[in-house]
């Protein structure tokens, strides 16, 4: 049964909005979960890289291991990229250590996973099922909204068309490329469509490992003029993802099976499970909010998939909008936190627009060459000349860490100068990170003191929780709970009151509210 009221309703239950509800759950924030499809299909796996960032975001969850255990892929499975002729040809070049899995040591608290979506969608319903303030409603969706300074009326269908009203404090919108909350509140993507066309399929075949001459690895592009393509395992068992470059739609149809033939190299039986032919955007929302209304993940911003970074900037977008939402629900965040999200959330999502878009300038069609397959002197350099490409113009794609973990959020309203980045990570002991001992809310690291009873009396004034964790040396860290320093300074010299005002989004401490009283 809907409620007819709730804190925060989220359009759309796929990992973002799923992550959103799990942001918010955690903190006692109630919220309606609204999703049309009732179970999560394994036909489009669509993301296979939850990358170290978003590991970050579960292990603070409490369910890293979880999605370690249902993951088909181990890490140790493999860590590599192939490049090569076909599965059975030669191989061209290679990467090792991909995609954050296998990150400089301490770095990070986690390492990446390999899984497909549905894997991490399934569990992120399982969660958000056990968290009592979260309502799935699956079998319906948004269909209209209205708001005005108190609260928002959104309008949901069930699967027979009947609507209801649930009133909302807060909406957030993450229903994809086709949102209608972004339709709701007149907001566009700005940006550019690519024109090549690509053809995604699932392929069943069991036999085509005994084929592969180049070992496990999570990635293959196939560079050969009759299928120039992009395919990984989904799992140990045959079952594999492919991505045709430049195939259009029909042609996809009719020549699945020989697209499968040709990456292998030779023939092999094969099924075709599902087919996804799309082609690549490179776009942004021209505004991801309006009052009370947010947009985030796809329906906020759509990205070219090499790299592997769509969902898992999305889901920052959720950890972001979700721990502000529930601090100005609770009472202690104020105006600026929420004004906070695009300052702190389109920078990122820009980045990884032009990241993801200069991945794609060099992709297997780009790398055809007529010697590349023969047995000769012409074959070898030409498999050499492939070579040097290739890691002159792909490295950046495999190898993205910095991207994934060097924001720092320094046009933020709520971030001091100095600030914003992520806090390094360290090993507090085996298998201990520093960043388990941080507090739900806010934590002061730095020497005891003066200036730690200083900021504990302006958190107590405002209604935070604070968490004080001793460290090291003269400086002062306030940690936000996701994990970036809102300010950093001199104990001796510190304002507590006006670093935790400016952290808190610059309002005095009031009691918590709910749907349609004004926070």
């Amino acid at each position: 049964m809907l409620p007819e009221r709730t804190q925060v309703l989220v359009a759309g239950g796929g990992p973002v909005g799923l992550a959103t509800a799990v942001e918010l759950g955690r903190r006692g924030v109630e919220c309606v979960v609204v999703e049309p499809r009732t179970e999560v299909s394994h036909s489009r796996p669509r993301c296979k890289t939850v990358n170290v960032r978003t590991m970050e975001h579960l292990r603070r969850w409490g369910i890293a291991d979880r999605l370690r255990e249902r993951a088909p892929l181990p890490v140790a499975w493999s860590q590599d990229v192939v490049f090569c002729t076909s599965l059975s040809g030669h191989e061209l070049s290679r990467f090792t250590g991909v995609l954050g899995l296998a990150p400089e040591p301490g770095r990070c608290a986690e390492p990446g996973q390999q899984a497909p979506q549905y894997v991490l969608e399934e569990l992120l319903r399982e969660v958000v099922g056990e968290l009592a303030p979260c309502t799935l409603a699956t079998g319906h969706r948004v269909v209209g909204l209205a708001q005005d300074d108190d609260a928002v009326r959104v309008e949901v269908a069930d699967g027979a068309g009947e609507c209801r009203t649930i009133t909302a404090a807060y909406v957030v919108g993450c229903d994809g490329p086709r949102s209608v909350v972004r339709d709701q509140i007149g907001a566009d993507y700005e940006g550019e469509h690519a024109l090549r066309p690509n053809f995604g399929m699932v392929v069943r075949a069991p036999g085509l490992w005994s084929h592969v001459r180049h070992g496990p690895a999570v990635q293959y592009w196939t560079v050969n003029p009759a299928a120039p393509s992009l395919m990984g395992p989904l799992d140990r068992d045959g079952t594999w993802w492919v991505i045709a470059f430049g195939v259009e739609r029909e042609a996809g149809h009719a020549r699945a099976r020989e697209i499968v033939d040709a990456v292998a190299g030779v023939p092999v039986a094969s099924e075709v499970l599902s087919t996804d032919p799309w082609t690549a955007r490179m776009q942004l929302v021209d505004r991801a909010r309006d009052r009370r209304v947010f947009l985030a993940g796809d329906a906020a911003h759509l990205n070219p998939p090499f790299g592997g970074h769509g969902l898992n900037t999305g889901v920052g977008d959720a950890v972001d909008l979700g721990w502000k939402l529930a601090a100005v629900l609770r009472g202690w965040g104020g105006p600026e936190l929420l004004a906070s999200y695009e300052a702190e959330r389109r920078p990122v999502q820009e980045r990884v627009v032009r990241a993801a878009e200069d991945n794609m300038r060099t992709l297997s069609t780009d790398l055809l060459d007529d010697d590349l397959d023969r047995d000769d002197a012409a074959g070898s350099a030409a498999r050499d000349a492939a070579h040097r490409r290739i890691q002159e113009t792909k490295a950046a794609e495999f190898h993205a860490l910095d991207l994934v973990l060097d924001v720092v959020h320094d046009r933020s309203p709520v971030i001091a100068a100095g600030a914003g980045d992520r806090l390094p990570h360290a090993w507090v002991a085996p298998g201990h990170s520093r960043y388990d001992d941080l507090g739900p809310e806010l934590t002061l690291l730095g020497p005891g003191g003066a200036a730690t009873e200083a900021f504990t009396a302006a958190a107590r004034t405002r209604g935070v929780d604070l968490r004080i964790l001793e460290a090291p040396g003269p400086e002062l860290l306030l940690v936000r709970p996701d994990q970036h320093v809102a300010w950093r300074g001199d104990a001796a010299t510190a304002d507590a009151d006006a670093v935790v005002a400016r952290a808190c989004g610059g309002r005095a401490y009031r009691p918590s509210v709910s749907a349609g009283e004004h926070p």
